[in-house]
Order: C-alpha cells, then sequence, then structure tokens
C-alpha cells in the first residue's frame, strides 16, 4: 500500500509538472544553404574563373542543334545573318552557353589542328610552366609527314611553358608529341581526350591523334569544338597561350622569335586583325581544310565561334567569316532565342533549376546566390623558320585551297530528407557535404533511412521532458514522505 501510494503521489506531480511547464520543441538540423558565388567579369587573360556556370536565359531546345541547314530564332529588331560558306558553324555566348544561331552544328568533320584546344585541356593541368624538360629521341618518333614544327630538338632542355608556347602559337606537331610523352604516352592521351571531351557533353569528338593531323576515324564537330574553346576561357594558362601573339623559342645558347598561326590574332597575312579577339586555335588539313575557334570580347560580353571548312574564299576565308559571325554575335545578342546550349544536359538542368528557383527566393524575401559568369573573364600564338605543313599539308603561313560538387544535400521545409540529392561524402564549398542531419552535431542522433529529421531533437533539448519527469517524480515522493512523517506524529490515519 506504501508503495502504491507513493506511484499515486508521482505521477500526479509529474503530470501536474508537464502540465504547467512548456515542453521545448524538437529542433531538427537546419538545411545547409548554398554558398553565395562572386561574379567573376573578363580582365586579364590570367584571370583565373573556376566559377559555376550561370542559368541560361530561357528554354532552350538541345533538338534544334540536331536539324540540318542554318538554325537561328530571330525576335525583333535583330540583325540579318551574314552569309558563311563554311560546311559547319556555331556562334555562341561564352558567359551562359547559349548557342545563338549555327548551321549543322553537329556535323562530324575532321578537326585538323582545332584539336589541339582538347590536348590543351587536358594535359596543361598536369606540369607546371617552369618545369624543365630533355627531349628523347622517342619522344619525336611517329610525327606525321608533312606536320606542322615549332623546331624541338632531342637532348634540348625546355620549359614547360616553351613546349606550350609551341602548341598554340606554332602548332607544333612535335611540341604535342613530347607533351604526350610527358603525360602517359600517345595513346593514353588519345583516351584521355577522349574521356575529357565526354566530360564537357562533346560526344561528336572521336580522338585518335592528339596532334589534330589527319587520322581514319578522327572528327569533331563545330558544337564540340566551341565546347572546347569556351572550357579554354575559364582557364588562365589556356587563354594565356592561346592570346600570345608573339614569343621567343629557345634553341640551345640562343633563340628565335615565333608568332601565332591565327591571323584574326596578329593581323598578318593581309587579314586585319580583330578588336578584342582573345584567339584560341586554328588548323588546316588537306583532308579538314580551315578550321578555326575564335573567342573575342565586346562591351562585357564574350563570344565564342568555331568554322570548319568554308567552301568559297581561298585559305583565309575561314577568318574573314569568323570575323562576320562574330559582328553579327555581338549586334544580335539580345535580338534573338537561343537554338541550344552548349552546357552538358546535367549541367543545363542544374542551371535552369537554379533559374526557376531565384525568383521564388527573391520573393520570398531571401537574397538569391549570385551568380557567376564565366565567359565574362578569360581563363588558358607564326611559324618558325623552316617550319612545313600540318597534317598532310597544314601550312604555318601559307593558305590552302577551297578550304564542357555534388551540391551540398538539403533538407526540404517539410524536414524529410530528400533521397539521392548528393553522393555521401561529397565535397562542397565550404567543406564536406552532409546528410539531411549535421555529421557531428552535439547531441544528434544517427537517423535511418526512413526516419524524418523533424521527430529526433538535437542538443540539450533531447533529454529535457526525461529530466522534468525524474524532477517531478522526486518532488511527488519528498511530498509524500514529508506528509507520512506528519502523520505519524500527530497520529492521523493515512489511508494507502
Amino acid at each position: 500500500m506504501i508503495v502504491t501510494s507513493a506511484v499515486r503521489h508521482a505521477a500526479a506531480g509529474s503530470a501536474a509538472l508537464l502540465f504547467v511547464l512548456p515542453v521545448p520543441a524538437a529542433v531538427a538540423s537546419p538545411a545547409p544553404t548554398a554558398p553565395s558565388v562572386s561574379s567573376v567579369s573578363f580582365g586579364s587573360p590570367a584571370s583565373a574563373l573556376g566559377e559555376p556556370t550561370p542559368p541560361a536565359r530561357g528554354h532552350v531546345d538541345p533538338a534544334r542543334l540536331d536539324r540540318r541547314g542554318v538554325q537561328v530564332q530571330p525576335l525583333a529588331g535583330a540583325p540579318r545573318l551574314p552569309s558563311a560558306s563554311a560546311l559547319s558553324w556555331v556562334v555562341a555566348d561564352a558567359s551562359t552557353g547559349e548557342v545563338l544561331a549555327a548551321r549543322d552544328a553537329h556535323r562530324k568533320l575532321p578537326p585538323a589542328s582545332t584539336l589541339k584546344a582538347l590536348f590543351a585541356l587536358t594535359a596543361l593541368p598536369h606540369h607546371d610552366p617552369s618545369e624543365q624538360h630533355t627531349v628523347a629521341d622517342s619522344e619525336l618518333t611517329g610525327i606525321g609527314a608533312g606536320s606542322s614544327l615549332v623546331g624541338i630538338k632531342e637532348g634540348y632542355t625546355y620549359k614547360v611553358s616553351d613546349l606550350w608556347n609551341g602548341v598554340f602559337l606554332s602548332s607544333g606537331n612535335d611540341a604535342v608529341h613530347v607533351l604526350a610523352a610527358m603525360n602517359g604516352g600517345w595513346d593514353a592521351m588519345a583516351r584521355k581526350m577522349q574521356e575529357k571531351a565526354r566530360s564537357l557533353g562533346a560526344n561528336d569528338t572521336h580522338v585518335v591523334s592528339p596532334d589534330g593531323y589527319d587520322a581514319p576515324g578522327q572528327v569533331s564537330s563545330a558544337y564540340d569544338l566551341a565546347v572546347f574553346g569556351r572550357a579554354g576561357l575559364q582557364d588562365p594558362a589556356f587563354t594565356r597561350y592561346c592570346s600570345t601573339r608573339y614569343a621567343d623559342f629557345p634553341a640551345g645558347s640562343w633563340s628565335y622569335g615565333i608568332a601565332n598561326t591565327n591571323r584574326l590574332l596578329t593581323g598578318e597575312n593581309g587579314v586585319e586583325r580583330y578588336p578584342g579577339l582573345i584567339g584560341i586555335k586554328n588548323g588546316y588539313t588537306s583532308n579538314a581544310g580551315n578550321t578555326l575557334v575564335s573567342a573575342a570580347k565586346r562591351d562585357g560580353r564574350t563570344l565564342v565561334v568555331s568554322v570548319m571548312n568554308p567552301q568559297e574564299g581561298g585559305g583565309y576565308a575561314v577568318y574573314e567569316e569568323a570575323r562576320s559571325l562574330l559582328d553579327w554575335g555581338f549586334e544580335a545578342a539580345e535580338h534573338v532565342r537561343p537554338v541550344g546550349s552548349l552546357l552538358p544536359e546535367r549541367a543545363k538542368a542544374e542551371a535552369d533549376a537554379r533559374a526557376a528557383a531565384a525568383p521564388r527566393a527573391e520573393a520570398a524575401g531571401a537574397e538569391p546566390a549570385k551568380e557567376a559568369r564565366p565567359g565574362g573573364a578569360p581563363t588558358k600564338d607564326a611559324p618558325a623558320k623552316g617550319t612545313s605543313a600540318e597534317g598532310a599539308s597544314e601550312n604555318s603561313g601559307k593558305p590552302g585551297k577551297g578550304e564542357k560538387g555534388a551540391p551540398v544535400r538539403s533538407t526540404p521545409a517539410s524536414g524529410s530528407p530528400e533521397k539521392d540529392a548528393a553522393a555521401p561524402g561529397a565535397s562542397g564549398p565550404d567543406g564536406p557535404a552532409r546528410d539531411a542531419v549535421a555529421e557531428g552535431a552535439p547531441g544528434t542522433a544517427s537517423l535511418g533511412k526512413d526516419a524524418s529529421p523533424a521527430a529526433a531533437p538535437s542538443g540539450a533539448s533531447a533529454g529535457l521532458p526525461l529530466g522534468l519527469i525524474g524532477a517531478a517524480c522526486a518532488a511527488a515522493l519528498g511530498l509524500w514522505g514529508w506528509r507520512r512523517r506528519a502523520g505519524a506524529a500527530t497520529g492521523d490515519s493515512v489511508q494507502e
């Protein structure tokens, strides 16, 4: 009876205390917010980018670029497209990746030395420019007959930056062979370039010879070349090399001058320099004809243009057709709907999602995350004496005839974790990504896969209701004991 009475008093006291004292609400771990990204714009060629791609301005139908012929969606005030004889070409905004107009964008054609842009994207990050390398005879074997050369000699020691000047300025296949040997060998480099192309969403390209020399089955497209050019602008080393007009190339105890073969950049051989040209890469073989990837900046906007194999106008027509397409792009940029995007499908979908979320965030009063403009600032050019033609007949100065981190997993407002939002352990800009409940949060219990974070209180609040119950029980038992002692002292009857 005594025990029963004590239990009743404890229960009554606990109920009374829990009734009058509020129980703290469970606190779920806060959902991580997207990091704010500072906006970047094109500055000097050495400006680093490495920023997320901003969303496209509007809906883009990627299927349009699969169609034959010229694709353009003009709005009011749009200028007329210039006439271009190239088999394939693309005009795109380097910042958003929007394709403003194109002709047979995915037509597979031999790329010639414009493929060196992909070679640079693949190999540039792996060696410091100041690193020195002594050339072995084996590294100069297998160079195609008639290749353009910068003049590398076996037994000579060169800085990596000299080799890259040989690639970009003189289109030197000898420099490509040496750099490929430094990066695992010829065949391994072809595989790495293929993987790099796929990672950028360039699915038309098939790499056989990393220097762009004509080889059976080696193809690319104006779309893919524009993707490579846009990606190169996000690498300061790539941009520095491709925008260099003149350089000295070492030859033992002396050196000689080399000039970039991109005549839109140098203004040589009667081709007028293009204002604001950043450069990138030109090419020629007898099979590919003349090819060119160019980028230029005007009034804060940067465009990338790729042109493959003009059918009229001689060997320099590729420069004049690129010029006219750049002029049109700068004038038409605000007066056309995009006909496609240079972004891979996954990146484009994420960009569209960010674009859709931004107005909702602004309407709710939240400050939207700032978007970068990778095309707003550059990020990665003539032949050495006695150089010969590239590929079957690429000329260094003579025209031929008739010639891209897994997001942090966030917790929705409802408190249910989103499944598969990011790979576990992925790193974000501010450190390792967290699952629905942050790792290592004090007092946080481990949740099962289907558990709701809102149901799991964190910190000191998790133990507070149990503490209140314990205190209530102790108080009730103390009161019961006092009443029993008081009753015994006075002789009153206590009913149990």
